[in-house]
């Protein structure tokens, strides 16, 4: 009585692995047609060929594909633009989950992105990657007016070693030289800011990326010049604010990368944000599949605004006295949410009536709407069980102008 139903679950399997072979055929060759098409027009980075070529193929021509948000039927561009550097060891290059899928998704929330495809091992080392990326920098800068950018808010982002590249350029940078026979570069290749994404950072730490220093200078390198390009080695005040995602979990490059970039920023004062997730391999990108992973590309979007990268207004000093019913506000926070949603929010806390909020990271100029909560007092018995918004909502409207600003609100319950 088993022998049929073994027999017709063979003629399924069989039927089902067919079926299968013939969509992934189809799937593959989709895919092979499809491979060299992606993307706008690779714009060369030199217009007669890049320093140190090799020759004249793809390979020797470092190139941009750009992604503009204008482009898009109803498109806003926010002014700010990313250099996007795709990871791969210095071997090889990920453009597409680490490159032109990122750029579609910074054209779409209005930030122009632009896929670096630069050169590197076998055939080429070091210095030529950090120079194809520098002058990326220099390139967008130059077209500013083109690609409907601001020259003054121009990042570069990288993943695994696109991020060792980046932090390489957000730690070694020049402003350009003033006689160049070339305009593009008499302008400076600092970026604005810097994106690292489970970087590459250190070439010679117990937990370094072996294989990325081999293919950047070589296997016969030593400690020394290994050393010349271990970033964390060389943040200065000057280095560009950065934005930082790794996974704890990931055995391709080690978090710790992360955390010691991350502690050298803070050592020197240079404002930056790190995102420590617990879960995920090396090499996720976007990271479709994980709904928390996912999330830290709005987490870098949230905290471009707020650093006023996505918006070019300026931004004030804002202090003052909140009152309820004619008493000090004990233990609160107080925010001022621009009416542009590019610009950056202001917000702090509020202790015994009193709040103050530096310019550094202070109101946008202009009309702002007003936020205020009371978080309960500061006793050893509850005495709110949960915050409340005590502003009357979207109502309180303050102007913010350049210099100090202060307000005093008396509020009534």
């Amino acid at each position: 009585m088993l022998t049929r139903p073994v027999a017709d679950a063979r003629i399924v399997g069989e039927v089902s692995a067919l079926a299968f072979a013939g969509v992934l055929v189809a799937v593959l060759s989709l895919a092979e047609n499809r491979v060299f098409a992606v993307g706008p027009e690779a714009l060369p980075l030199w217009a007669e060929g890049a320093p140190h070529a090799k020759g004249s193929d793809e390979s020797d021509t470092p190139t941009v594909r750009a992604y503009l948000p204008q482009e898009l039927d109803g498109g806003k561009a926010t002014g700010a633009g990313v250099v996007i550097c795709p990871g791969g060891g210095y071997g090889i290059l990920a453009m597409d989950h680490e490159g032109h899928q990122l750029a579609k998704w910074f054209q779409k929330n209005g930030v122009a992105g632009f896929v670096l495809r630069y050169r590197h091992s076998p055939k080429y080392r070091h210095p030529v990657p950090m120079e194809d990326a520098q002058r990326a920098i220099r390139y967008v800068r130059a077209k500013a007016e083109i690609f409907g950018v601001d020259a003054g808010r121009i990042g570069i982002m990288g993943f695994s070693a696109g991020g060792h590249l980046s932090s390489t350029v957000a730690t070694h940078f020049d402003a350009g030289n003033p006689e160049a026979k070339d305009v593009i570069d008499r302008l400076s290749c600092r970026p604005d800011f810097a994106v690292l994404c489970y970087p590459v950072v250190s070439l010679t730490a117990p937990y370094a990326h072996k294989g990325s220093g081999r293919n950047l200078f070589g296997p016969d390198a030593d400690e020394q010049t290994l050393r010349t390009l271990s970033n964390d080695l060389h943040v200065t005040a000057e280095t560009p604010p950065t934005f930082l995602f790794h996974t704890a979990e990931d055995k391709g490059v080690n978090v710790q990368n992360s955390l010691d970039f991350f502690m050298a920023l803070k050592k020197v004062g240079v404002p930056s944000e790190m995102h420590i997730y617990q879960d995920g391999p090396h090499g996720i990108g976007m990271a479709p599949a994980d709904p928390a992973v996912f999330g830290w590309k709005d987490r870098l979007l949230d905290w471009m605004r707020a650093s006023g990268f996505l918006n070019a207004t300026a931004r004030a000093e804002v202090s003052g006295r909140i009152k309820v019913n004619d008493e000090d506000l004990r233990w609160g926070m107080i925010a001022l949410a621009p009416l542009d949603p590019n610009k950056p929010r202001a917000w702090t806390m509020v202790s015994r009536g009193k709040y103050s909020i530096p310019a550094s990271r202070g109101a946008a100029l202009g009309e702002n709407v007003v936020e205020i909560y009371d978080l309960g007092g500061v006793e050893p018995r509850p005495t709110r069980e949960d915050f409340q918004r005590i502003d009357p909502n979207g109502v309180l409207r303050l102007n913010v102008v350049e210099g100090k600003n202060e307000f005093d609100l008396n509020l009534t319950q």
